[in-house]
């Protein structure tokens, strides 16, 4: 029948069309439900569109400090427009090549929205509001999350606006608040004021910019991103905004002498974390369990509803794309009968890519000791690193942490040029339950920032020879 199928997932984000893809190979017949551009939020207006402002803001800061390389360079303007298309146009681009791979794997692509209906139906409600059902022994619920924001401060696409917004404005604006340094705050905060906005960021932790990650880490990127010229308010609540004829007025209040100060912008961006979209789904016809809009579900992602299951975002775990492609694969190959490991949620790398970039997997020093661990720690900074001093990248570090028992590779926190890139050393590491002795003994190339790791393990052991 062409409505009944052996999986339906609602929701084509990373976690829901690489589970379909998945499904598919493992030889069922596939539906996938979208409501907008199939990619997701990460393909249309998160992960890769992102990145593609964010190159644009690195490639005119490389512009801006020409002279630092012996080039003259002069003239040198941003087009904010042109910057914004190239974005929109990377985003179109990567949601077309999934549009491919759903045709080439077979997939059922059904446009509209999807809910839940009991009898392991789906009802999908397409633009016209015209409904259709469809049914499949299992479904999986993948619809990801959008911009969340403080009760107070609700986003109203004008004076407060969420992430999808802040890729898309017409006009750079010239002063802008941002509310929350957590990645989405960091790397938006980093590219406009790249791209010559004022930038404000408050954040209600005391550490600093990215305050979840480690303490040195912290430390390091609010002091670099400073220097730049954006403004960073620790410690810090955002009490309210006002809109003042053309301009919003924001008041920011200090979590230590409850001081307020005044700040004037022309738009606030509230990146405090990810909300899940959950509601109207269907859940409560169901009776699927959830928590604080989350739904619970097992080490293998079934909900409490037998052949419902869930991924990603709307689950509790970090929202990161590649962890709900990772669910959407061990969930899938669990439904086809096969026997993958659970997710070990302590191996998952998180990146940030402003500049220099943010990469960090396992412990973080203070949650090794709470741990009980002895620990042998070792730090190389990247000024004593040749690769990045002939590249003009001598800011940040990289940091690794051992069990002083074992050997035991507990966590690395690095700062610095491509450490995104570098970051997956230290996941695959970890994963084969790799030494500090053997990283020591595995050659690095030389000159390379990757030399760092080795560096800094070597320091861990008391054997570092540069520095």
């Amino acid at each position: 029948m062409e409505n009944t199928f052996d999986l339906i997932i609602i929701g084509s984000g990373p976690g829901g069309y690489v589970a379909a893809i998945r499904a598919s190979q493992l030889g069922m017949n596939v539906a996938i439900v979208e409501r907008e551009s199939l990619g997701g939020i990460c393909l249309n207006w998160g992960c890769i569109p992102t990145k593609a402002l964010l190159k644009s803001a690195q490639v005119f800061n490389y512009i801006n400090h020409s002279e630092d390389y012996g080039i003259s360079v002069s003239g040198a303007k941003a087009d904010f427009t042109s910057v914004i298309k190239r974005s929109r146009d990377v985003a179109n681009g990567m949601s077309k090549g999934v549009q491919f791979l759903m045709k080439k794997n077979k997939i059922t692509v059904i446009d509209g929205e999807g809910s839940l209906a009991r009898g392991k139906k789906v009802v999908v409600t397409d633009k016209d509001g015209k409904k259709k059902e469809y049914d499949a022994p299992h479904i999986i619920i993948a619809t990801g999350g959008r911009s969340n924001a403080l009760p107070h401060i609700p986003i109203d696409g004008k004076t407060v606006i969420g992430y999808r917004k802040a890729m898309s404005l017409d006009k750079q604006p010239k002063k802008m608040l941002v509310i929350g340094a957590g990645a989405i705050g960091v790397e938006f905060a980093y590219f406009y004021n790249s791209m010559g906005t004022e930038v404000t960021v408050v954040e209600f932790m005391e550490n600093g910019l990215l305050p979840r990650e480690d303490k040195d880490v912290s430390k390091e990127i609010t002091k670099v991103l400073g220097k730049t010229g954006i403004n960073v308010m620790v410690n810090a609540s955002v009490e309210s905004v006002e809109k003042k004829g053309k301009s919003v007025l924001v008041k920011v209040k200090s979590r230590k002498d409850d001081k307020i100060t005044e700040i004037k912008c022309d738009v606030v961006l509230s990146a405090t974390g990810v909300k899940p979209n959950t509601e109207n789904i269907g859940l409560e016809a169901l009776g699927i369990k959830t928590e604080k809009g989350l739904i619970q579900v097992d080490e293998f992602y079934r909900t409490n509803v037998s052949g419902i299951y869930a991924i990603g975002d709307v689950t509790p775990g970090a929202a990161l794309a590649h962890v709900a492609s990772a669910e959407g694969i061990i969930c899938v190959e669990k439904i086809a009968g096969h026997h993958p490991d659970p997710m070990d949620y302590n191996n998952i790398p998180a990146c940030t890519y402003c500049s220099p970039e943010v990469a960090s997997v396992g412990y973080t020093e203070a949650q090794a000791k709470e741990k009980g661990y002895e620990l042998k720690v070792g730090k190389f900074p990247f000024s004593a690193s040749g690769k990045a001093s002939a590249s003009g990248a001598k800011e940040g570090f990289v940091k690794v942490i051992y069990d002083a028992k074992y050997g035991e590779l507990l966590g690395a926190h690095m700062v610095g040029s491509n450490v995104t890139e570098m970051i997956a050393e230290i996941v695959a590491a970890r994963k084969l339950e790799t030494t500090g002795n053997e990283i020591l003994k595995a050659v690095h190339p030389h000159p390379t920032m990757s030399e760092a790791v080795m560096e800094a393990t070597a320091a861990a052991f008391d054997e570092v020879i540069h520095l």
